[in-house]
């Protein structure tokens, strides 16, 4: 799939205190767990694994497998909603749009509300669906946050069991990737591999069928798949489904597209093929 292209002063005002805060390892989603907040901007956590954007954070709330949030801020209007929408057991940090922005990087839209989560844990590959139907996604050496949370925003919208990640080449479900993924890293479930052709074996044991996704494929999806449970693999800019990787696909299929225009954003490309895969055959 080589044509598939990826592309000053903290100020904290009021807090909003619902009830006193639970024991440390209540994992409930529900429950946001109290903390001792920095007074100075040296002393404040930036960046890391925070979230931010109404729907992003809605999905990590009500995901039962999310540890409590280290530190969470909103605005007065974000802090009413989540209270009347969660028994929160814990302190908000009420704050205006700018101090939130302060703690996040630079121009992101977060919707006056942003909290510091533990990145949602990935589970093994025999937990991501009954293989008796079905799609999933397996992304070779994809990087771009952007792209990343697309795919598994078509992904969850279009039916997939959930998404395979490499363990080492692949962003963090957090930030710009969850932001973009509009709650879906939340509602869908993945797994994280060290090696993915391994990974094809075992999931080629447990009944899955690899199409691999490659722009000079001499069939087309609609020609390649046919109803049986499908790993979609899909490859990187330039390099595309890796060597070793592709050897271990069942069949490689290509997007016909018209008037020789054979470049797609691998985000697009990938929905494309989802959207094909979960036609009936």
């Amino acid at each position: 799939m080589d044509k598939l292209h990826e592309e000053n002063h903290l100020e904290i005002g009021a807090r909003l205190i619902v009830t006193p805060s639970r024991r440390r390892n209540d994992r409930r989603p529900d429950k946001l767990r109290s903390h001792k907040y920095a007074s100075s901007l040296g002393q404040v956590r930036r960046h890391g694994d925070w979230l931010w954007g109404w729907h992003t954070l809605l999905a990590a709330l009500e995901n039962p497998n999310r540890q409590p949030p280290r530190r969470f801020a909103a605005t007065a209007e974000r802090a009413r909603s989540l209270s009347a929408r969660f028994d929160i057991a814990g302190q908000i940090e009420v704050m205006e749009s700018a101090a939130i922005s302060a703690l996040l990087p630079q121009g992101v839209v977060h919707q006056g509300i942003a909290a510091d989560f533990p990145p949602v844990e990935p589970l093994p590959l025999s937990a991501l669906g009954n293989p008796a139907s079905g799609v999933l996604v397996m992304l070779d050496q994809i990087t771009d946050p952007q792209n990343v949370g697309a795919i598994f925003r078509s992904a969850a919208a279009l039916g997939a069991h959930g998404v395979v990640l490499q363990d080492r080449n692949a962003p963090s479900l957090t930030g710009a990737l969850a932001k973009a993924a509009a709650g879906a890293v939340d509602k869908l479930p993945h797994a994280r591999e060290t090696n993915l052709s391994r990974a094809l074996e075992r999931l080629d044991a447990m009944g899955w069928r690899a199409v691999g996704l490659e722009g000079t494929a001499s069939e087309t999806l609609q020609q390649v798949l046919d109803g049986r449970p499908t790993v979609l693999v899909v490859g990187s800019e330039g390099e595309g489904v890796r060597r070793l990787v592709r050897e271990h696909c069942d069949a490689l299929a290509r997007i016909p597209m018209a008037g020789g225009f054979e470049s797609l954003n691998v985000a697009a490309a990938t929905a494309i093929a989802l959207y094909e895969a979960s036609r009936p055959r």
